[in-house]
């Protein structure tokens, strides 16, 4: 019995793990059960690998994740299909404009206007942006979505490129000029003054050269139109987008006025439409095209009455 004894607790010195039937009712021995023992060795090379693939896991997680404050601007860099460019680099938050003088931007030259007398519409802009002065031509920016919504709409039966825009009265019986000459950066650093002084030159020029129609490329410049007529900005119930009533036709005067077919002229009918600005987020690119397409399928259909008239 007591060498049983002894051969026993000589196991149990020599490292035997197995535990012993019944626990023991001491404090260390209640601590004992809970000691780990590592069942296998470990491999340091295997320790090692492992170490390296998770700081590669946690470095490539990193780089997947957008650092705060520098998620890119919504139609600041669009690709010509409206979606955002692959080879844009993110930008920093963009700072709301302000009034700025004329002075400011008194180096850049002024865009002409692309006009002549019976054109089936003229597209009214709200001001050339820094990259149409420079360039010369209408709605010169990348971002800029006109060209390709008069493709989509139907009023040009291809995608026209910026500098084609002197060409449009010849190419589509359609012309282009703006409520205020000057350029600036977008139409923030314009004043509401300035806005609304620009109807009157803009109604003498639509008198003048007598379209059918007039396309307003924004909701803000008809609201300073009704403001310069009315004291006021529209209110919620009087905006629409699209035809206008027939009393709203620009370029009316007190007199008869007969265009270059010989019609009694009272005026081209408006047509409000969405801004294109790559800057104007209001609406979504698909309720653009929505708001876009009646006027583009008008255009095409006067068009071609026009050239089944002329027999070509």
């Amino acid at each position: 019995m007591v060498h049983t004894r002894a051969a026993a607790a000589a196991s149990k010195t020599q490292g035997d793990i197995e535990p012993p039937a019944k626990p023991s009712p001491s404090f260390k021995g209640g601590l004992e059960q809970f000691q780990y023992a590592p069942a296998t060795s470990i491999d340091p090379d295997a320790t090692r690998a492992r170490k390296v693939l998770s700081v590669k896991n946690s470095s490539a997680n990193r780089q997947l994740k957008r650092p705060r404050g520098q998620d890119t601007e919504d139609n600041a860099d669009l690709d010509s299909k409206g979606s955002p460019s692959p080879s844009s680099s993110k930008k920093k938050k963009r700072t709301p404009s302000k009034y700025a003088d004329p002075s400011k931007y008194a180096h850049l030259p002024t865009p002409r206007d692309v006009l002549k007398a019976n054109l089936i519409c003229v597209f009214v802009g709200t001001n050339p942006g820094i990259r149409t002065a420079t360039a010369g031509h209408a709605y010169a920016h990348p971002s800029n979505l006109f060209w390709k919504l008069l493709h989509s709409s139907g009023c040009t039966d291809r995608r026209c490129k910026p500098e084609e825009d002197v060409h449009l009265p010849r190419l589509y019986a359609m012309g282009n000029t703006n409520i205020v000459e000057r350029p600036s950066k977008d139409a923030a650093e314009l004043s509401k003054a300035e806005m609304a002084a620009g109807t009157p030159i803009l109604e003498a020029k639509i008198l003048k050269y007598k379209p059918e129609a007039v396309c307003i490329v924004g909701k803000g410049i008809w609201e300073s139109v009704w403001r310069y007529r009315y004291g006021r900005p529209p209110k919620a119930s009087e905006f629409k987008y699209g035809w206008q009533d027939e009393k709203e036709n620009l370029g009316k005067s007190e007199g008869e006025e007969v265009d270059g077919e010989g019609n009694l002229w009272k005026g081209a009918k408006v047509f409000v439409a969405t801004s294109t600005s790559g800057l104007s987020a209001s609406t979504r690119p698909a309720e653009k095209e929505a708001i876009w397409k009646p006027f583009g399928e008008w255009v095409k259909g006067r068009r071609a009455e026009r050239m089944g008239k002329s027999g070509t």
